[in-house]
């Protein structure tokens, strides 16, 4: 089917039910999107895995590429909470590979001001690792890890390994494609990932050394001690913090804060 179908289907969709975001998860042709823009009564947000070029009168948001598309949805839900683009309840319509639909958002995904202002390529790569590893597991196995992102040296001075580190002596970057698989079989061992803000993986199977009641953490209650120390480390160093429950929820850390909460293998 092509893309201007899809996009007539689209407007026909944001009429009927007065939408006031488009999101395109494929991208169309440049005169196709300029066609979309002056119509004034709905908002175009477009998805991709980067953008070079910022442009003032198009939304754009970079989500991991490798995902279903229920999982992109839900996090582009949770991106028009964040941004107050729309309000809990109130659909979008989205364009797919070869689909057009409406969804409307839902707080089940939440995520407070600060997750997508501060994502980058490396945050991006490993919340996609987190997502297969949810609903995945490893060789049929459910997986909890935790990956400490940036701010390296002084994460360091809050933890100590609990193995010999084997990623010394090594440059493994988590942008490298090859490494997706590496990275899903250490995070069978216990303790964290350190990874510095360029990629590379520093260290894993660290133990991260925080107290929680000497740090003012806002925390939902009934957390385990996997995701303290993920606030904690966040509190006490400028790092950013993916951590994956076994229960298959991800949740992602900043300055003591929970960002964002989602579990892939819900049904929202």
């Amino acid at each position: 089917m092509s893309i201007s179908v899809l996009i007539e289907a689209a407007l026909t969709l944001l009429k009927g039910t007065g939408a006031k975001v488009l999101v395109l998860l494929k991208s169309p042709p440049e005169e196709l999107i300029s066609t979309l823009l002056p119509k004034g009564d709905f908002r175009v947000l477009l998805v991709g895995p980067s953008f070079e070029v910022r442009r003032e009168d198009l939304i754009q948001v970079s989500i991991p590429t490798n995902l279903d598309l229920e999982s992109s949805l839900n996090l582009i839900s949770a991106f028009l909470l964040e941004q107050g683009l729309l309000h809990e309840g109130e659909p979008f319509v989205y364009i797919s590979e070869d689909s057009v639909g409406i969804k409307s958002v839902s707080k089940n995904v939440f995520a407070a001001n600060g997750f997508f202002s501060h994502q980058q390529s490396v945050v991006q790569r490993l919340l996609e690792v987190a997502i297969e590893l949810s609903v995945e597991g490893r060789e049929g196995y459910p997986v909890g890890t935790l990956f400490v992102i940036g701010d390296v040296k002084n994460v360091l001075k809050h933890s100590h390994p609990m193995l010999p580190n084997p990623f010394k002596g090594h440059r493994i970057s988590v942008l490298n494609r090859d490494s997706k698989e590496i990275i899903k079989e250490f995070a069978q061992i216990d303790g964290a990932f350190v990874v510095s803000s360029r990629g590379r993986i520093v260290a894993a199977g660290v133990y991260i050394e925080v107290d929680p009641r000497k740090l003012d953490l806002s925390l939902p209650k009934g957390l385990g001690s996997r995701h303290i120390a993920a606030a904690g480390i966040t509190k006490l160093t400028k790092a950013i913090a993916i951590s994956l429950s076994e229960s298959g929820t991800i949740r992602i850390f900043k300055n003591g804060t929970m960002l964002l909460e989602y579990n892939p293998r819900m049904k929202y």
